[in-house]
């Protein structure tokens, strides 16, 4: 054999039983030398329908006038009785004035960027700020919008229970519970939209379908959250009329029209579950100024996305404390993303949020025990501010309001219109530039103008939030 050849084959064998023997190279021994992957377009966020701010009416709060806006309504005169009588003039009628009021407020959030952060994090921060703060503007003047709504006076209840905590999970809205709501503002003369201007109307429907075409016919308009919407699309004849109205839609999330109402869904629409009372309060001698006396306590729990709230605990039993130092702990419920509320009161309808150091420190609501974290123990100490938290449905049910209303049922009060901020320049108070700022602000209010005008129809749902097992 070749001498050069059969040296190659021992080395060849070598080198198999070498292999063979499992000294091989894998990849975690060279982590560190591993350039990570991060995909350069970000993930998209859920989507949220704004649909509450665009039917308020534009009004304007003249600048160095204050902050409260007040409108004027003059009342009808009642219509006379009886015929004159010859000779004889009639006693007349006494003019009256009703008026309402609506505070402005300031609103506005930031967003601070180091310098650092911003040179050393893959995705470009501070434009990423700016569209976040974008759509942080306008949700919150929506969140603040159906606040007000949902606080209107005029309530109706499905299946005509007598309050919120008597709904039960078959209570669902039907278009037997908009009919009486249409029929109601009917009765009451609310203007819908695309109605005569007029007061009192005198016109041909027929001539005026003509000239203005179905899509500008005279209508209400209901704000109505996703859920209710499923249990209208359970009745034949409503998808009947939604679906040959697909190509007619006016307003934004608009579903169509059906018996003189047009149906704009929004995730936003507010709405509450009844959760049982935790029973976890125990009253102290020390650490606060409560007197002697039995109170009451309430939890009212918010999604720290939106900070309204939705789970309504059922109010404590009687909780007795000495005085004139006394207090009460009080355990938080524990649940991710959620923030919670603590109101205390003297009877079973506390109407004031309580005291507690565990609340935020600034701000409007510093030492109100509000936006207290998940699973938390505070101690409310005292009294606070007053505010009435919502009622409680019934344990385990969920309640949503649809929202219908007419025309010059509310308005938006404007004093300062919104501006957005981008500072991103050294200045006195940050002479390195090393920080970046996004923020905003806007002075406004919203204001019931009609309480008539608008009527909520509170019901259950056959269908729940979240995801589930063959939901």
């Amino acid at each position: 054999m070749n001498p050069l050849k059969n040296r190659f084959l021992t080395i060849a064998a070598a080198l198999t039983g070498f292999a063979c023997i499992g000294l091989t190279n894998q990849a975690a021994t060279f982590s560190s030398d591993i350039e990570n992957f991060i995909a350069d377009k970000v993930l998209p966020l859920a989507q949220r329908q704004l649909i509450a701010y665009q039917f308020g009416d534009p009004l304007t709060l003249d600048a160095h006038r204050g902050t409260t806006y007040t409108a004027s309504r003059y009342e009808r005169l009642p219509l006379p009785y009886a015929a004159l009588q010859e000779g004889v003039a009639p006693p007349g009628e006494a003019m009256s004035v009703a008026q309402i009021s609506a505070t402005a407020q300031q609103w506005g959030d930031r967003v601070v960027i180091t310098d650092v952060a911003n040179l050393t994090i893959k995705h470009p921060l501070f434009k990423k700020a700016v569209d976040l703060t974008a759509m942080q503007l306008p949700e919150t003047l929506e969140r603040n919008t159906f606040n007000t709504l949902v606080a209107a006076t005029q309530v109706n209840y499905a299946n005509g229970r007598a309050n919120r905590a008597a709904l039960v999970a078959t209570d669902v809205l039907s278009p037997h519970e908009v009919n009486r709501l249409v029929g109601s503002l009917e009765d009451y003369g609310a203007p819908p939209f695309n109605g005569d201007e007029r007061e009192d109307t005198m016109k041909d429907a027929g001539a005026y379908r003509k000239s203005k075409g179905a899509s500008a016919m005279p209508h209400y308009v209901a704000l109505i959250h996703p859920f209710p919407v499923q249990d209208m699309r359970e009745n034949a004849t409503v998808v009947a009329a939604w679906t040959h109205n697909d190509v007619n839609r006016l307003y934004n999330s608009e579903l169509g029209e059906w018996g003189g109402v047009r149906f704009c869904k929004s995730n936003m629409v507010p709405y509450w579950i009844g959760v049982a009372d935790p029973a976890t309060n125990t009253a102290s001698t020390a650490g606060g100024a409560l007197a002697t006396g039995t109170y009451y306590i309430q939890i009212t729990g918010m999604p720290t996305q939106t900070s309204v709230e939705r789970r309504i605990y059922q109010v404590s039993g009687a909780v007795t404390v000495t005085g004139p130092t006394g207090s009460i702990s009080v355990v938080i419920p524990t649940l991710s993303n959620y923030v919670f509320n603590v109101y205390i009161g003297t009877t079973t309808s506390p109407t004031n949020l309580g005291l507690s150091a565990s609340g935020p420190s600034v701000g409007s609501f510093a030492g109100q025990a509000t936006q207290l974290a998940s699973g938390a123990t505070v101690v409310i100490t005292g009294t606070g501010a007053a505010q009435t938290p919502p009622a409680a449905p019934a344990t385990g049910i969920y309640v949503f309001p649809t929202i219908v209303i007419g025309k010059n049922a509310y308005g938006q009060v404007l004093l300062e219109n919104k501006q957005f901020y981008y500072l991103k320049d050294a200045d006195k108070s940050d002479p390195l530039n090393q920080t970046r700022v996004v923020g905003w602000k806007v002075f406004y209010g919203s204001i019931i103008e009609n309480q008539n005008f608008l009527v909520r129809i509170e019901s259950s749902s056959a269908f729940t939030p979240g995801y589930s097992v063959n939901a």
